[in-house]
């Protein structure tokens, strides 16, 4: 009870007051000779009371704001964490101040920053909170699970308190445990020890619920921060370095030979048909496939900074030094062999893998990252294309890979101004020499060199995926131009439209077909696609399937340059085609030997059993045209008859006279 004496009738000092006084009382004290004296007493505890709860609250009030200015400026956790519990300590005058935060893979508790704290109950802590059975009862992991402060007004007396005896030692007669929840999910605590029991009110806990609030904002901002700058230079998938990193850790690598007069070098990695995996297995298991191969590398490698995936199924990898003796040959030889002889196993399925790379060296290739980069990049794209396990960067390869990427970029922009036309070639019935159809072969009218060659530009189309477009304007043009000539009265000439074998991959392929032939009922009448032999025997199951569906469209369908293929005469009968056109290579030898006269005889034979259509092509000479006609061949086209014709000019000569 706090007092003060107003007046008093003597002047000794009041020395004793009675309990449960009033705010004013006149007090009358006796002693034991019978004097006595009078005083007027004023009862000031509830004004003590409230001057020491505005003081706790000034106190809060100050650690509140410094905390919340902390919450701004803090890039790491740890400093959050520990100037939090500075700041509890010495400014919002804590006996003590800790955090505990949650490990994300085994949900256990742990003790991230404490204040005030000695090193015997900080362990103490730490072996509790490890402990599942005993965590399982504290005051911090039932305010985790329970998603709500915990208060113990009386640290000494309440039960819920595990460390009373500790805290009693230390000082701590009040303690509150709030959760710090970061997108409804608990993340972690923040506990606060007071010297004063009773300290722990409704204006405190408001205010202290305001600050974990703000304290688990400040874990989520710093979280999606370093999430950010992560992903800026690391691989997701395989925690790899990204080609960002990757450049940045080469171009110091690149400073450090140059200054010892070294020479390093970069791989490109592409792993083979990993569009087949993902194909076949699913996106999982290819992505699982592209972990197992970053750590088998990691191994092989055994230091991985110098490891990175920089592009879907693409690895890089830094050599840091090397050597006259030839060291990388050896290097690249081993690891491809070794990639070859591992199995790695997916779920339930185990793959052997192989690999491509490109190599460029420093200086001899270029003298910064990016460029020796580019120049790997170029290697292995050769290597893709020759089949090479590894190729070295060349200047001769650097300039034949900017020739395909501006040729590249000059299709893209005919693709746009649609710059391709269609010129045709008459397919002659050898009996009659009248024309009985026509091959449509797309050119290229470009505008800085004129007509372009199909070879020029069809595997780059190819290669970059321009051939499903072009391939659908080609279709496109050809059943206009025959809906034309229908009209004109030529409904017998059939177009026939090569495909590529991408196209015919393509399961959206036969579904294009049908969409481009419903402008016009008749428009089937006037088509037949021709394929490759090799192109049908690369999956013959599908391309069977494919090519049913092509026929019930009403379409014909041929196979082109019959002969060059393999093991097609056996599986000829399954095919569901109409035409066989015959190589014109078989077609030259045919008048220099027996044995090609007596091949091609075969061929129409065998063709004429099966009930199809024979069409000899590259026809150039009388003597071929005479000899293909006692062999009772069908059709002809080639150079003796007509070259491809722009569609005007063949409509005037073969359809108008």
């Amino acid at each position: 009870i706090y007092g003060r004496v107003v007046r008093t009738r003597t002047p000794e000092k009041l020395e004793t007051f009675l309990p449960h006084l009033g705010t004013w009382l006149d007090i009358t004290i006796y002693s034991t000779d019978g004097e006595h004296f009078t005083a007027v007493f004023e009862n000031i505890t509830k004004r003590k009371e409230t001057e020491a709860r505005i003081r706790y609250l000034n106190r809060v009030y100050a650690m509140l704001s410094e905390i919340n200015a902390l919450t701004v400026r803090s890039r790491e956790q740890s400093e959050l964490f520990r100037e939090t519990c500075r700041i509890a300590v010495e400014t919002g005058d804590f006996r003590m101040a800790m955090i505990a935060v949650s490990e994300k893979a085994t949900g256990q508790l742990r003790l991230a920053a404490s204040m005030g704290k000695d090193d015997a109950l900080i362990a103490r802590i730490e072996s509790v909170l490890t402990s599942e059975d005993k965590a399982r009862v504290t005051m911090v992991m039932r305010s985790m699970s329970e998603q709500r402060a915990m208060v113990a007004n009386d640290s000494v007396n309440d039960p819920n308190v595990v460390f009373s005896e500790m805290y009693a030692e230390a000082g701590v007669r009040s303690l509150a445990v709030l959760p710090l929840i970061v997108e409804s999910k608990p993340v972690g605590v923040i506990g606060l020890y007071s010297g004063e029991a009773e300290f722990f009110h409704q204006e405190e806990m408001q205010l202290l619920t305001d600050l974990a609030g703000d304290i688990s904002f400040a874990i989520d901002h710093i979280e999606k921060q370093e999430r950010l700058v992560y992903l800026a230079y690391y691989d997701e998938l395989t925690s790899l370095a990204n080609r960002n990193l990757f450049l940045d850790r080469f171009e110091q690598l690149i400073h450090a030979a140059r200054r010892k007069e070294g020479r390093v070098a970069i791989l490109l990695i592409d792993i083979e048909r990993f569009k087949n995996v993902n194909d076949s297995l699913g996106r999982a298991t290819g992505d699982l496939l592209l972990k197992k191969i970053a750590e088998w590398l990691v191994t092989q490698i055994r230091d991985e900074s110098l490891l990175a995936r920089v592009d879907g199924d693409h690895f890089a990898i830094m050599v840091p030094e090397v050597r006259q003796d030839g060291n990388l040959p050896k290097l690249l030889n081993k690891m491809s062999d070794a990639l070859l002889a591992h199995k790695f196993k997916l779920n339930n399925v185990t793959l052997r893998i192989s690999a491509k790379a490109g190599i460029a060296m420093f200086p001899d290739d270029g003298g910064d990252a990016e460029v020796l980069y580019r120049n790997a990049e170029a290697a292995l794209k050769r290597a893709k294309e020759t089949g090479a396990r590894y190729l070295f960067h060349t200047k001769a390869m650097t300039e034949f890979v900017a020739h395909k990427l501006e040729m590249e970029n000059r299709l893209r922009y005919a693709v746009d101004h649609q710059e391709f036309v269609l010129h045709y070639q008459p397919k002659v019935h050898l009996e009659n020499r009248s024309v009985v159809g026509a091959e449509a072969l797309i050119r290229w009218n470009d505008p800085q060199s004129g007509l372009v060659a199909p070879g020029q530009f069809i595997p780059v189309l190819e290669e970059t995926g321009l051939i499903y477009e072009v391939g659908r304007w080609a279709l496109r043009q050809a059943i206009a131009d025959y809906l034309r000539w229908r009209a004109l009265g030529f409904d017998g000439i059939r177009i026939a439209v090569n495909v590529s074998p991408l196209q015919l991959r393509d399961q959206a392929f036969v579904e294009g077909v049908r969409h481009i032939l419903s402008v016009d009922p008749n428009a089937a009448q006037g088509l037949e696609l021709e394929l490759t032999e090799s192109m049908v025997m690369e999956d013959l199951d599908r391309s069977i399937a494919s090519l049913k569906s092509i026929r019930n469209l009403g379409v014909r369908v041929a196979i082109d340059d019959f002969g060059t293929g393999f093991s097609s005469l056996g599986y000829l009968s399954r095919l569901p085609v109409d035409t066989l056109k015959i190589d014109r290579s078989f077609i030259i030898d045919m008048t220099d030997s027996p044995e090609g006269l007596a091949l091609v005889s075969t061929v129409i034979n065998l063709a004429h059993g099966l009930n199809l259509t024979v069409v000899a092509e590259g026809v150039e000479t009388e003597e071929q045209q005479r000899l293909l006609r006692l062999l009772k061949c069908d059709e002809m086209q080639g150079f003796l008859f007509s070259k491809p014709l722009p569609s005007d000019i063949f409509e005037e000569k073969y359809l108008k006279t």
